[in-house]
């Protein structure tokens, strides 16, 4: 260039703006480059977290985290075999059950094995059966057998805490959830076993002239939505949870036990034998999803066993169906307890095929789970049984399909018509239904449930998920208020559904909760459902005790029946109780059938039953916004009275002498669980928790914000110097 043009003062403004404009632009490249990359870390932190079964280095260079850091989104997960869990005591469960006509007694003994060399607490979140009557714990250590007693929740805790510090072994039975609740057996010493022994009593389910049981064996993941509550809110013991406790799930922390990597062995194995005397002939008996034993004796009883090495992944089934000529109209059990009879009576309502059909108007509306939990088989599940219910409905009837995940979203802005250019479009929407996100089951809830109270159009929503959710009191106040004329239908999905939330969802839905865990019953369970979707239902149910007595009754209303579902009632009445009559209508014509309360058999837990069953009423009166400070009183009086672990009470057993030394640190370590059979970890834990906090999304924001602020003095840098210099450069340039 020549030296005078170089000289002069506008070429070295233009210099200076362009070795400016050339440093700012290597500034912004790398910037732009970093805010890429962490666009992409944020973006693909699910793919990393994907492992191949059997892959031993993938599972090898899983980072190692701390419960805050799964919080960020990461795969995992507390590992049996690695990580924060290494040494957790192994556990080992036995289930002996004793049934009885209508009447389960069971028996489940943990047993806590510390295979290190440190003194342990073991704590270990487990599910039963959302109507069990949970009423015995006893801890053996050895020979010696120490008797659970029943405590006020805070006081129970206290005494546990009490003999933790002090070195003594004990045990706590905390109840979170009617089907969840929490083993604690604090100084398990190097290389001992310590056996924790469980006891409940539960009514048995009938419907569609079979009878059945389940019995959970793991706790799924939970969806938590909501504000995370900071450490100074809690109030309440944290526990050992992968996830933080929030606004609408105070409790998270609780009910989500850390997940072992579904790449390593399934741990805790379960043992079960069942004695089945069903007091009447049986044409059959089936185990639905686990290889089991089944012994016929000449005593009537039959006795099933569960094949040895099963794990803890996926729910237990078992089903018997009476012969044809034994198919029982009713059964009566009686129990006598301080002076008053406590009874449970199950009766049969008359067959609705010789009911007029139903000729109202019907509008169905079937919503579906399509979020991560829901990935692989759960959702073939889903889409089959979607499939068919599409098929079965009529020219006349009107529908919708709604898919919920992280969002919602209708095929239709409305209910339209079941042409067959609607009924084709919604199939080819249901075929494409993919699993992946949140359980934003709220949102979904609002969208089918509209509060209208038209009559004319019977009106009917058909849910579809495995309900894995941890605000289920939110849900159900939603329901509630919400559910107008509509009758909500609730279908379990899945080797573990959530069966407190489809079974309570469907009472306050005035429906009924449909379970299927293998696409080979969609057929059968969806064939049924719709049955009774197209059936009269027995209404206004009404129970007319002797004149004058005392009854207390529950439930203390009764709900609406559906084809091929009994009344099953549990009362306490004065002592000397003959009979009740039962009246209701069906399809607008009358119903009623008199029973005696006499010569029932008589049977042990019929009063652990009656109470359940009256707590599970007052905590429903929690969930329809009467306040907690009347409802805890009520629980707690009859919790005590009748030994039964709640909401608000729990059993504590403690040894008195005390076997860890003081000098000898005390371990907690929580006990993982299984991913559900079918599960997708990648899909569950995949994507960023909605409670943590997106700290590579606010890096990001930030890097834009300080680039933006760059480009922006930068702008004003040259504008001002094009203003001042505009001849002497366009001079330059012409030069």
């Amino acid at each position: 260039m020549n030296p005078s043009i170089a000289n002069k003062p506008g070429v070295n403004s233009l210099l200076k703006d362009i070795a400016y404009t050339s440093v700012l632009s290597l500034i912004t490249g790398v910037l732009a480059a970093l805010g890429f990359a962490m666009l992409v870390m944020i973006t693909s932190a699910p793919a990393q977290a994907e492992l191949q079964p059997g892959d031993k280095t993938a599972v090898d260079q899983l980072p190692r985290m701390s419960i805050d850091q799964v919080q960020q989104g990461s795969l995992l997960l507390k590992l049996a075999s690695g990580g924060v869990s290494v040494d957790a005591p192994l556990l080992h469960t036995d289930v002996s059950m004793r049934v009885s006509g209508m009447v389960n007694r069971v028996q489940v003994t943990q047993q806590f094995h510390n295979p290190g060399d440190e003194w342990v607490e073991g704590t270990y979140v487990f599910p039963l059966p959302e109507n069990s009557a949970v009423d015995h714990l006893k801890m053996r250590i050895g020979e010696r057998i120490i008797e659970g007693e029943i405590k006020e929740k805070g006081e129970a805790k206290k005494i546990y805490n009490q003999a933790k510090r002090e070195g003594k072994r004990a045990s706590l039975l905390s109840q979170q959830r009617p089907n969840i609740f929490t083993t604690a057996v604090a100084n398990i010493g190097p290389g001992e076993k310590v056996e924790v022994i469980i006891e409940y009593q539960q009514v048995l389910h009938y419907d569609v002239g079979r009878f059945s049981l389940r019995f959970p064996m793991v706790v799924a993941p939970r969806y938590i939505p909501g504000r995370v509550i900071e450490q100074e809110e809690v109030t309440a013991f944290s526990g050992n949870g992968w996830a933080q406790n929030t606004d609408q799930v105070p409790d998270a922390a609780e009910i989500t036990p850390p997940v072992v990597d579904p790449t390593e062995p399934k741990v805790n194995p379960v043992t079960m034998e069942i004695r089945l005397d069903a007091g009447f002939p049986l044409a059959h008996i089936e185990s639905r999803f686990h290889p089991v034993t089944i012994e016929n004796h000449t005593d009537g009883y039959h006795l099933i066993r569960l094949e040895p090495g099963v794990p803890a992944d996926r729910d237990f089934e078992l089903i018997w169906t009476p012969q044809i000529d034994q198919m029982p109209k009713g059964a009566l059990f009686n129990e006598q307890w301080q002076g008053d009879d406590y009874s449970l009576l199950m009766i049969m309502p008359p067959a609705t095929d010789q009911i007029s059909p139903i000729t109202q108007p019907r509008e169905v509306i079937f919503v579906v789970d399509t979020s991560g939990s829901m990935h692989g088989t759960s959702l073939a599940q889903a889409k089959s049984a979607l499939s068919m219910a599409l098929s079965r409905l009529k020219p006349n009837e009107r529908f919708n399909v709604i898919q919920f995940n992280s969002n919602t979203h209708a095929l239709f802005g409305q209910a339209v018509p079941a042409s067959p250019k609607n009924l084709r479009k919604a199939r080819g929407y249901v075929n494409l239904l993919e699993a992946d996100g949140g359980t934003e089951m709220l949102s979904a809830l609002r969208r089918a449930l509209t509060g209208e109270q038209d009559e004319s159009v019977l009106r009917q929503v058909v849910f579809l998920t495995d309900g894995s959710v941890g605000n289920e009191e939110k849900l159900f106040s939603t329901i509630q208020q919400r559910l107008g004329s509509s009758r909500l239908f609730t279908v379990g999905i899945g080797s573990a559904p959530n069966s407190f939330f489809m079974t309570r969802a469907a009472n306050f839905g005035r429906g009924s909760f449909t379970y299927i865990g293998d696409v080979a019953e969609v057929k059968q369970k969806m064939s049924e459902l719709f049955s009774k979707l197209e059936s009269p239902v027995l209404t206004d149910i009404q129970v007319a005790w002797p004149e004058g007595a005392e009854v207390e009754m529950w439930p203390a209303r009764i709900p609406d029946l559906y084809l091929g579902e009994p009344v099953v009632l549990a009362a306490k009445l004065p002592k000397g109780g003959t009979s009740v009559e039962i009246t209701g209508r069906i399809n607008g014509q009358q119903w009623q059938q008199q029973v005696k309360l006499a010569g029932g058999a008589k049977h042990e837990g019929v009063r652990v039953i009656w109470a359940r069953r009256k707590i599970a009423d007052l905590m429903d009166r929690k969930a329809q916004g009467e306040p907690e400070s009347e409802i805890r009183p009520a629980v707690l009086a009859v919790a005590l009275k009748h030994h039964l672990v709640s909401r608000y009470t729990s059993l504590v057993a403690v040894d008195k002498t005390p076997v860890r030394p003081v000098e000898e640190n005390l371990q907690t370590k929580p006990l993982p669980t299984n991913l559900p059979q079918g599960w997708s970890a990648k899909k569950v834990f995949g994507s960023m928790p909605q409670t943590a906090t997106p700290a590579p999304l606010h890096l990001l924001l930030g890097l834009f914000s300080l680039l933006g602020s760059l480009l922006l003095g930068w702008s004003k840098k040259v504008l001002g110097k094009r203003t001042d210099h505009s001849i002497p450069v366009k001079s330059a340039m012409e030069a």
